[in-house]
């Protein structure tokens, strides 16, 4: 394969932007289907959306791979999900693609789930594209939207195409590059017609063609010699630069058209292969096994030593699907390779290659492909190579859940298949975690939001026919220190024979909750007051001390510890005895320390009727929400605020009530704030009960 011609991208996005519906057209006209099928609105469903569960909702749950051919060149193309529910689906296809398509809605520009995917795109260094979609929706605005994603993504978005008219007059593109007009004609905007640009146009391409050479021009020394001295910039250089400030992650070009108007997607394919990576142009970061500070060079070479990464599991009735991208080296069915972190042999005995939810058989995989191998038992993220100890590749940043719920089966029978079911969603979506809570004996799930574990429980009933019982939400509390302590504490025992002793001294500082580290340790002991061999057991005594705090039994985060000074006692001090001392130490110095409880808030992205907006800003208001922004176009609100999680449970149904139907939201985590102390102690006393009703 020559990987100059391969590509490898995704498509993610904000709900509701139209990024299936994109994946559809791109497959159609790459002629990988031969009928056009939509997300809503009868017939057989999007390609890409192949569950049961995507079809009935109009939306997408996991995300889905497939092979194309545009031009003579090979496309692996992921579509992913827009729902902050499941962005564990966009974390691990972005983590192992090298381009991606950002789809903004023409009307919504940039929203909350924009700004996440772009969050997630710059954490692995992804260059992407923008598509400005929707461009027939009343209300359609490509200068806007582009301008709000240099003001709110902070990236340097070009224009490299404008749209011919807006809303119903929407008729097709005009190219800055070539300075052509492009329409879109037959059943299916399959053909492709190039006419000489409007005249009523003329004079605003001319103008936006200036802005993009100027801002192109800050990339390239040569085309600013051309463009100050007002001479032609030679086609092949303004691709030439738009490609090179892509990669380096510098700019963002921007397209726009209507995927479901069938208008501008074979020109953003095109796009795609002119400024979008190949597989050679990648820098792999991997790192050698048992030593981090050793950066190991990967190339995407078939004759160099195998390696791949797992980045998605998926279950089915023949045993584990593990989707793997090549970096270097080949694969062969049937031959063995070894997992990094295990050192277990696996043997890849079928590579298929995905379509959706089809596949086909290949017996080979070289650098560059995204294939699946049937059979092997691992996790996602793990790397895999042909000798032991060889690298591992960088793993993907998996976030916390924030909302957790009870389930218990409805039957006695349905026990096995009820654990048998959460046994194999926690193996593939590492944001979905279980646990059985040994003082109520109930078996807890938790999840991204309620939409996250909803669609977990009824996949549970269709899938495994399960009958099962929710109880209420729950908020995952955080405890955090209010201010800092000094400590000095003693542990002392004697209970005949030799007794324990440990003395430790130091300070517990509180860190931001938000912040990357949720526990620091730092050992400044100096002349041997405290041997060496005790400081490991006082880390892992503070350490073991933060799942349950002093307030509630809430998990700590935020604490910093400065072992400072100690003593010890050469007959009664013991690994064990400096365990306790910090355990204990921990526990007193943190009630000392006016602990806080914090609950997470969300960032919360609301759209409704204009006339409706005083009742949803009231009612925001009202579950201790803080309005943080209001805009109003073409008589339709768009409210953003941050609401507390625990007053946010229901609120899909409170909202469609008071706007008829017509109002829509979407949800992300922003931060962990401290509760107000007036419900602080209601919660407190509340959770007491709870613990006092298991006990």
């Amino acid at each position: 394969m020559d990987l100059t011609k391969l590509r490898n991208i995704g498509i993610s996005a904000h709900i509701d932007s139209g990024k299936t519906t994109l994946s559809e057209r791109v497959l159609f006209y790459a002629g990988r289907i031969h009928k056009i099928e939509e997300v809503k609105g009868g017939g057989d469903g999007a390609t890409m959306d192949y569950m049961e569960l995507e079809k009935e909702r109009g939306i997408t749950i996991t995300s889905a791979a497939t092979q194309l051919q545009w031009k003579d060149h090979i496309i692996n193309l992921i579509d992913t999900p827009g729902h902050v529910d499941f962005t564990i689906e966009v974390e691990r296809s972005l983590r192992v693609l090298d381009g991606a398509v950002l789809v903004l809605c023409s009307v919504g520009g940039v929203q909350s789930q924009s700004l996440t995917v772009d969050r997630q795109m710059r954490r692995y260094g992804v260059p992407r594209l923008a598509f400005i979609n929707k461009m027939d929706r009343t209300g359609a605005d490509a200068f806007r939207v582009t301008q709000q994603v240099r003001d709110k993504l902070n990236a340097d978005a070009i224009m490299m195409q404008i749209p011919i008219g807006a809303g119903e007059t929407f008729a097709g593109v005009i190219d800055l590059v070539l300075m052509k007009a492009y329409y879109f004609d037959g059943n299916d905007g399959e053909i492709v017609r190039e006419e000489e640009i409007p005249a009523d146009l003329l004079e605003l391409s001319q103008e936006m063609r200036r802005k993009m050479l100027e801002s192109l021009s800050m990339y390239s020394d040569e085309m600013m010699e051309l463009v100050l001295s007002e001479e032609d910039v030679p086609t092949e250089l303004i691709h030439k630069v738009c490609c090179d400030a892509t990669q380096q992650l510098r700019m963002t070009p921007v397209f726009c058209g209507s995927a479901y108007k069938n208008k501008g997607v074979q020109l953003l394919l095109d796009a795609v292969l002119k400024y979008l990576p190949n597989p050679q142009q990648r820098e792999i970061k991997a790192r050698k096994v048992g030593d981090e500070s050793v950066k190991v060079e990967l190339k995407p070479d078939p004759k160099l030593p195998f390696v791949g990464m797992s980045f998605k599991i998926v279950e089915d009735p023949f045993g584990q699907l593990t989707f793997m991208r090549i970096y270097q080296g080949s694969i062969k069915k049937g031959e063995i390779y070894i997992n990094q972190r295990t050192s277990k042999k696996e043997r890849f005995s079928r590579i298929v290659r995905m379509h959706a939810d089809k596949r086909e058989e290949v017996d080979s995989a070289e650098p560059g492909d995204i294939v699946a191998i049937m059979g092997i038992d691992c996790a996602s993220g793990e790397t895999y190579s042909e000798t032991r100890d060889y690298c591992t590749l960088e793993t993907m940043f998996v976030p916390s859940p924030v909302i957790k719920v009870a389930v218990t089966p409805a039957t006695r029978a349905d026990e096995d298949k009820m654990s048998k079911a959460l046994n194999r969603f926690r193996k593939e979506d590492p944001t979905f975690q279980v646990y059985n809570d040994e003082e109520t004996r109930e078996t807890i799930i938790c999840g991204m939001g309620e939409l996250h574990l909803e669609i977990y429980v009824e996949r549970m009933r269709r899938e495994y026919k399960v009958e099962v019982n929710v109880g209420a939400p729950k908020v995952s509390y955080r405890e955090s220190p209010g201010q800092a302590r000094d400590f000095n504490y003693k542990h002392r025992k004697q209970t005949g024979g030799s007794g324990q002793y440990a003395h430790i001294v130091g300070k517990l500082i509180p860190l931001d909750p938000d912040g990357e580290s949720m526990f620091e340790f730092e050992d400044n002991v100096t002349g041997g007051r405290i041997p060496k061999q005790f400081i490991p057991p006082v880390e892992k005594g503070f350490r073991d001390s933060l799942p349950r705090g002093p307030l509630a039994d809430f998990p700590v985060v935020g604490v910093r510890i400065e072992l400072e000074d100690g003593s010890y006692h050469d007959v009664d001090s013991s690994e064990r005895a400096f365990y306790i001392a910090a355990c204990d130490c921990f526990r007193e110095t943190m009630r000392e320390s006016n602990p806080m409880l914090l609950e997470p808030i969300m960032k919360c992205d609301v759209e409704c009727p204009e006339n409706d907006q005083g009742s949803v800003v009231g009612d925001i208001i009202s579950r201790r929400g803080l309005v943080t922004q209001t805009d109003a176009r073409d008589r339709v609100s768009y409210i953003s605020a941050e609401v507390p999680l625990a007053n946010t449970f229901g609120y899909a149904t409170d909202l469609r009530s008071m706007t008829k139907g017509q109002g829509t939201f979407s949800m992300e985590l922003a931060k962990y704030a401290p509760v107000p102390r007036s419900l602080q102690d209601d919660i407190i006393t509340e959770r007491k009960k709870q613990l006092a009703a298991r006990a």
